[in-house]
């Protein structure tokens, strides 16, 4: 069975990396030129790669740190030696462009190996299910689309999901210093080296909480209530951070990640924020809707396993037993979505992005659209966190705190920044079962083919430019 599991993951990446050579070429031959954020990434990193690393040459529209420009002049540097391939020709677009295919094969070797560390490996059909959840994850459409352009998407998924890995398998030194690296591609990709930490706590809290359920009863006083868990779990918490053992023990495994975070906490001091280059345009705010659209987003993308009859039935019994709960939340919502909603500037003028037309279709049409959705928001909302009750209370409250501190601060509503939490609940769910991963392969499939179409062949002009635009994520 390994043998044969081993002979399907060959072929998906052979396939996927075959299809993406034949699209990368497409996309070649009809950007001849660095487009949208491409035009100040690429001569950025061609500045780099010709020796050029002083602070005078940096452009100050760029926002992120250059580790997508280090790591690609470490590539395509070599070249130079080993081809005898001019400096001219490896610092060009096209190969500036093929690193981040180079970083999209290992993301797909990334997601098969957390694929086989996550999900368990005790059923025949489980080969099968592992190598179409990574497949169907490598080609997520948000996320194969910037494999192609010269973005930080790639890179910053690579050495997070690295990071990941690292961390489940104990490594903890080299996990933060990977954590360290995605850092360098994206500033909030702190806040998953954060996750790391925080999935070394869950792992210590889970074990230490199931120890304490088969302990007497008799031990601690019964509660009882409609918040009696909770309340357990609060006194469990309370008790456990009061011991020193405890707490040294966490210290000694966490120790990297706290490093890292005094690290960030300098920069963040020197620099004056977390922001660098053009920060007019990347204010933090708390946009609490932006945690509904990521709910929605998921909802889509993965509506195979979390969307069906049974799954509303169970919601709607569920939110008719515990209806006062539901309309607190309900009502918190509603309220969240009337006082915390922002529409940034780029989403409202630039009509080359999908968020775009989601929000004057949609949200701009008519007024009450946005509090109509609550409902929907709410129940994408809990069919995420039952997707995910196979994971412990301790991991879902890490999970959701970092999701929560990623894309909340975002003012502008883009897609991009819902990868990567997309992609960690994504790994982390029961592997679904090989009907419903055809199904979602099928749909991404289909997804990637009409916004790859449509970014090719559909291009437009603005009237005061004569630059070629296309649609894009």
């Amino acid at each position: 069975m390994a043998q044969l599991e081993g002979y399907y993951f060959s072929a998906a990446l052979s396939c996927t990396f075959l299809v993406s050579c034949l699209l990368f070429s497409a996309f070649s031959r009809a950007l001849r030129e660095p487009y949208m954020d491409e035009i100040f990434h690429l001569p950025q990193a061609q500045r780099y790669c010709e020796g050029h690393f002083s602070l005078s040459q940096w452009d100050p529209m760029i926002t992120t740190l250059p580790g997508l420009y280090l790591v690609s002049v470490g590539v395509v540097k070599p070249a130079i030696w080993i081809f005898g391939w001019s400096e001219h020709v490896v610092c060009s677009i096209g190969m500036l462009r093929f690193v981040n295919l180079l970083f999209s094969v290992g993301n797909f070797y990334l997601l098969y190996l957390l694929f086989r560390k996550v999900q368990p490996r005790n059923k025949a059909a489980s080969s099968i299910q592992r190598v179409l959840s990574t497949l169907t994850l490598a080609v997520f459409p948000t996320l194969y689309f910037f494999n192609f352009l010269y973005y930080t998407e790639a890179g910053s998924m690579f050495f997070t999901l690295f990071a990941y890995l690292m961390c489940l398998y104990g490594n903890h030194k080299t996990s933060a210093f990977l954590g360290f690296c995605g850092f360098m591609f994206r500033q909030t990709n702190i806040i998953w080296a954060v996750f790391c930490a925080g999935n070394v706590i869950a792992q210590k809290l889970t074990e230490a909480w199931k120890t304490e359920l088969q302990k007497k009863e008799d031990r601690l006083p019964p509660i009882k209530g409609p918040f009696a868990e909770f309340r357990k779990i609060l006194q469990f918490l309370l008790a456990y951070s009061m011991s020193f053992k405890n707490l040294s023990m966490l210290l000694l495994l966490t120790w990297p990640y706290i490093l890292l975070g005094f690290l960030f906490c300098a920069f963040v001091v020197v620099n004056g924020g977390i922001v660098i280059g053009d920060r007019s345009s990347h204010e933090a705010c708390l946009h609490f809707p932006q945690l509904f659209y990521f709910f929605s987003f998921t909802l889509f993308f993965s509506f195979p396993h979390l969307l069906s009859p049974s799954k509303i039935k169970t919601f709607l019994s569920l939110v008719w037993k515990r209806r006062i709960l539901f309309f607190v939340v309900t009502l918190v919502s509603v309220f969240l979505v009337w006082k915390f909603t922002y529409a940034h500037k780029y989403l409202l003028a630039d009509n080359r992005h999908y968020t775009f037309y989601v929000w004057k279709r949609v949200f701009q049409r008519y007024e009450t659209v946005k509090y109509l959705l609550v409902p929907a928001y709410i129940f994408a909302g809990w069919s995420i966190a039952d997707s995910l009750k196979s994971k412990s209370i301790f991991w879902n409250l890490m999970f959701f705190i970092c999701s929560f501190i990623v894309i909340v601060p975002q003012k502008l509503l883009e897609f991009r920044y819902f990868i990567l939490p997309y992609v960690i609940y994504r790994l982390n769910i029961t592997l679904p079962p090989t009907s419903r991963l055809v199904c979602e392969l099928s749909c991404y499939a289909i997804v990637n083919f009409i916004t790859f179409y449509i970014f090719l062949n559909k291009t437009f002009q603005w009237p005061n430019s004569q630059d070629i635009q296309r649609f894009m994520w």
